[in-house]
């Protein structure tokens, strides 16, 4: 037993080392292509008009965070980020269950699913805008149509794989198709969903920029078409690292749940 935990114990600080490297490692590269990128700009290697540097950078930031805009721009994102994931997941696991509980109407909508899926969202943008109008909610539908069809797709895929002879014991016991749904698909589907909550994170984040870009006078997508038209890009370079950072917070905190789910199924 001693040495088993002793293997153990070794196991455990090789883990531990070989994380710590890839963190330092990255941390590294990140340093050595800022101090790059700002070598370059100082010593005129590249034009920072054009390409920017990191201080010019934080000194755009850190300017609009004096004047309060920038903020407001990060919430506006953020909102309509968050707004479009959530009804994206509402709407993919309702429509999912209702082509599972009716497999005539999976059978019937699934052409039109695969089609809508493969359509280029940046195309809907516009239509969408002039339909529906230029306001924050029309946003977020472009943000909800860039995830959906796709999520419904994934899911639905998810729920045919499950083992069929778990439901067959559900209704061998008497149970009905909705108490295969609750005690078997729905369970067994759960770590299908935080993978298909990773990719709509970032989906809803590109769907909502897509939109700002076309029709709204606030949030990040908004500064960098505007910053591009008008030659500030620094404004552009800051919303860019800015969304980088949302992507990457708003994807960790998914992993975050999804280990805690883990850690209790554990």
């Amino acid at each position: 037993m001693n040495e088993i935990s002793l293997a153990q114990q070794n196991f455990l600080l090789t883990q531990k080392k070989h994380k710590r490297t890839v963190t330092v490692s990255r941390l590294c590269i990140f340093i050595l292509f800022l101090a790059i990128w700002e070598g370059a700009a100082r010593l005129e290697l590249i034009d920072s008009f054009i390409f920017s540097s990191p201080s010019k950078v934080l000194l755009c930031a850190y300017g609009m965070i004096l004047d309060q805009t920038l903020f407001a721009h990060i919430g506006i994102t953020l909102f309509e980020t968050i707004a479009s994931f959530g009804l994206v997941l509402f709407f993919a696991l309702a429509i999912t269950i209702l082509l599972w509980l009716n497999k005539r109407l999976s059978e019937t909508l699934e052409p039109y699913l695969v089609i809508l899926n493969s359509l280029p969202k940046s195309a809907l943008a516009p239509l969408l805008i002039v339909w529906l109008g230029a306001t924050y909610k029309t946003i977020i539908i472009t943000g909800m149509s860039v995830a959906i069809f796709g999520s419904i797709l994934s899911l639905y895929t998810s729920f045919q794989s499950v083992d069929p002879e778990k439901i067959k014991l559900i209704y061998t016991m008497g149970g009905r198709k909705y108490h295969a749904l609750i005690k078997v698909i729905l369970p067994a589907n759960i770590p299908s969903l935080f993978s298909i909550m990773k990719v709509n994170i970032g989906l809803c984040l590109v769907g909502v920029i897509i939109g700002e870009f076309i029709a709204s006078r606030q949030g990040l997508g908004y500064l960098i078409i505007y910053g591009s038209q008008v030659f500030k890009l620094d404004w552009v370079i800051m919303s860019i690292v800015i969304l980088c950072i949302l992507a990457l917070g708003l994807y960790s905190l998914i992993n975050v749940l999804e280990k805690q789910y883990l850690k209790r199924l554990g």
